[in-house]
């Protein structure tokens, strides 16, 4: 029955394949091993299974003390951090990835903790992703002191016996890099949707979407409001995965969360995306335009926060 399965499901992807006229966007890469052409393609449908069987679920502080404003709240410290410490993006969502874990797994964790759990996330993020991590001191003076450098150790490895000791997940970034070869996007389109993604970030009614579908909606957002409505074509359709049709829940959940920013007591996202290093981005007038109210409209706004 399983093999009848797998073969039932790759003659129905190679069934859509066929329906859609699409442009190999590899076929030229073949003389740079480190695009690695030949099995790129299977990177990302690894990619895909493992944030299938890694994912969130919606809603997952129902019943502990955390909340998802206390989350937010955090979170929105964390970038400020992240900026403070020039890491890179990845270290930031891998950061946010490990804490949803957890928290999940920990239902218990007390508020007093939560402070310990992102510094520490962020700390075992450093480690994967940075060349150079800071120091646990680092993290421990960034707290005001609030934690000591043996706290923060404890609670990396109780974080990672919880984790079982995984934290390869993959990030809306990876299929971001990809959507946006697909779509030979320009420099300022691709920021615009990093921005969406990140605006994301601290949205618990966002985390448990998963990262492909994400990283889909955020570009095919950002063309909307910096190209034409209707570019998202069969090309970007094969290598996300996603129809615009699939995407349009999302976009509008983001355009909600693009209003319910300008007004929003966190500040960190708008405030990083307002540097020359980021274009500007979060100042430009179409995160203010008709179209996105619209889309905000659609999505529906209860006292600020999307459904």
């Amino acid at each position: 029955m399983e093999v009848e399965e797998v073969e039932i499901k790759e003659l129905s992807q190679a069934f859509s394949t066929q329906c859609i006229n699409y442009q190999d966007i590899d076929v030229n890469d073949g003389d740079n091993p480190q695009l690695v052409s030949e099995y790129v393609n299977d990177i990302y449908r690894h990619l895909r299974n493992l944030e299938d069987k890694h994912s969130v679920s919606a809603k997952f502080l129902e019943g502990q003390v955390i909340t998802g404003k206390m989350r937010a709240i955090l979170i929105d410290w964390l970038i400020q951090v992240h900026v403070r410490f020039n890491l890179l993006q990845e270290t930031l969502y891998l950061t946010v990835a490990i804490i949803d874990r957890y928290l999940q797994i920990e239902k218990k964790t007390p508020r007093e903790k939560l402070q310990l759990v992102g510094v520490t996330a962020m700390f075992i993020a450093s480690k994967y992703e940075e060349m150079y991590c800071p120091e646990v001191g680092d993290f421990a003076y960034i707290t005001d002191k609030a934690y000591s450098k043996a706290e923060i150790r404890r609670m990396e490895v109780k974080m990672l016996v919880a984790l079982e000791c995984y934290i390869s997940y993959p990030l809306p970034l990876h299929f971001l890099r990809r959507n946006s070869k697909a779509g030979s996007v320009d420099a300022a389109q691709h920021n615009l949707a990093k921005y969406l993604m990140e605006l994301c970030l601290p949205e618990y009614s966002m985390c448990h979407y998963k990262p492909s579908i994400i990283a889909a909606a955020a570009l095919c957002f950002s063309l909307k409001l910096l190209g034409d409505d209707s570019v998202w074509d069969d090309t970007l359709t094969f290598y996300s995965t996603y129809s615009e049709d699939k995407l349009k829940p999302i976009v509008c959940k983001m355009a909600a969360i693009i209003v319910k920013s300008q007004n929003s007591k966190q500040q960190a996202v708008r405030s990083k995306y307002r540097s020359s290093k980021c274009m500007k981005i979060s100042e430009i007038p179409q995160l203010k335009s008709r179209l996105v109210q619209t889309l905000a409209n659609k999505a529906g706004l209860s006292s600020g926060t999307p459904k």
